[in-house]
């Protein structure tokens, strides 16, 4: 660097020398100025830092790493995105305009399967893809939120001696994070209590939250997201969503539930893509009613919409959902998948008076309809759950992640 500037600094006395030619020294001092600007434009861009992110296969894990871009975009960096073939995640990046890199890998199951046999395999193939991607990016740092997709990639970048930050999201550490948290430089946390689950001492910060999301939330009044889904202001509104990906349980408890609902409720229901509510059962059940609006998929505008217009939120326990609600402070009624980590996420929220917790595995439609006219009918509980659930999720964690990302770069360069 020090060599560029020498030079340029050489030249920009010899394009202010006067010559005897006056015509000649003004068209040389024009060459000069449009070459060091030209040259110096080209040192500027090769000189930011490149930053891979990685994590897919649910929108849970792309959300955080999404709002660490919005933040840092624009800046002194480079983003390219590792994910999975065929996860929900390659749309939403390239929506953003970020180089997005798909990789091989497998699923390390706890359960017998036959794809336990096959699936090592496939972790190898991603590990070398991982490395011409690495060859070709050449990273100055990698973000990983989790997944397995993240897990060769990760194990790739450590081979290669890059620093690493790994974001825990949920209440109890996924195998994946286990098998990638010894690469890591700095691993940060959603909950002060995951600072017991790793031996290098993490930092808790919270969950990065997308810019739009609360540009978005300042600007919109529940009147205006009442317009959006054409809604009445003096019924309420119970929004369901089973997550990014959908909840097949959750439409199907819609779906038997409906027509009780509405007569006390408005309802807007997120299917999720590919898992819209028709079923066998849809013949016995009329969905169209007037009270009833149902979507495959809502963007972040329609998201937040729904949310804001809402009285009370019905959902599943995946991060990027507990992370909006706690940031909104929304009153909210959680299904845990049963046999995940949603399940020690929903504990987290019950144990702290954030949420009402139903067990899928006890639940039908009559609790799940019991449950919301309760809730609906105790307004001390729903301004109890509303204090607590937006003291559960550390608030500014895009900020606090951006100090860590700076104070690690420069620390490497």
């Amino acid at each position: 660097m020090w060599g560029n500037c020498r030079y340029f600094f050489s030249c920009w006395i010899w394009a202010c020398t006067p010559l005897k030619n006056k015509s000649l020294n003004k068209s040389l001092k024009i060459i000069i100025i449009i070459a060091y600007m030209v040259t110096q434009k080209s040192i500027n861009i090769k000189n930011k830092k490149n930053i891979i992110l990685t994590g897919g296969g649910t929108g849970g894990s792309v959300s955080p790493l999404l709002a660490i871009f919005d933040e840092l975009a624009g800046g002194d960096y480079n983003f390219y995105w590792v994910g999975t073939k065929n996860g929900i995640e390659q749309e939403m990046v390239r929506r953003e305009g970020i180089d997005f890199f798909s990789i091989n890998s497998g699923k390390f199951r706890r359960y017998f399967s036959w794809k336990n046999f096959i699936d090592p395999f496939f972790v190898i193939l991603g590990f070398f893809d991982s490395l011409l991607i690495i060859k070709k990016c050449n990273p100055d740092l990698v973000i990983s939120a989790g997944g397995f997709v993240s897990v060769p990639f990760v194990w790739a970048a450590r081979a290669r001696r890059i620093p690493i930050i790994i974001h825990q999201q949920d209440a109890r550490p996924g195998l994946a994070n286990k098998l990638m948290c010894r690469c890591a430089k700095v691993i940060t946390t959603v909950f002060k209590k995951s600072l017991e689950d790793f031996c290098k001492k993490p930092v808790w910060i919270g969950n990065p939250v997308r810019r739009e999301f609360i540009n978005l939330q300042k600007s919109r009044t529940r009147q205006e997201s009442l317009k959006k889904f054409n809604l009445k202001d003096n019924k309420p509104v119970i929004f369901i969503t089973g997550g990014g990906t959908g909840s097949v349980f959750l439409n199907m408890l819609v779906v038997t539930s409906l027509q009780e609902l509405t007569k006390n409720f408005q309802i807007l229901h997120a299917t999720g893509k590919g898992r819209e509510a028709e079923s066998p059962l849809e013949w016995k059940y009329d969905l169209h009613r007037e009270d009833y609006r149902k979507f495959e998929f809502l963007n972040t505008t329609q998201m937040m919409d729904a949310y804001n217009a809402a009285d009370i939120v019905v959902s599943r326990c995946g991060m990027g959902a507990l992370t909006e609600l706690s940031f909104l402070k929304k009153v909210c009624i959680l299904i845990p998948m049963p046999r995940t980590h949603q399940e020690d996420n929903a504990r987290m929220f019950m144990d702290n008076e954030a949420a009402i917790v139903l067990n899928q595995k006890y639940l039908d439609s009559n609790k799940f309809i019991q449950s919301i006219k309760n809730l609906m009918e105790n307004k001390h509980k729903q301004q109890k759950l509303r204090e607590n659930i937006g003291k559960i999720i550390k608030q500014n964690a895009s900020a606090e992640m951006v100090k860590i990302i700076n104070k690690l770069i420069t620390h490497n360069s």
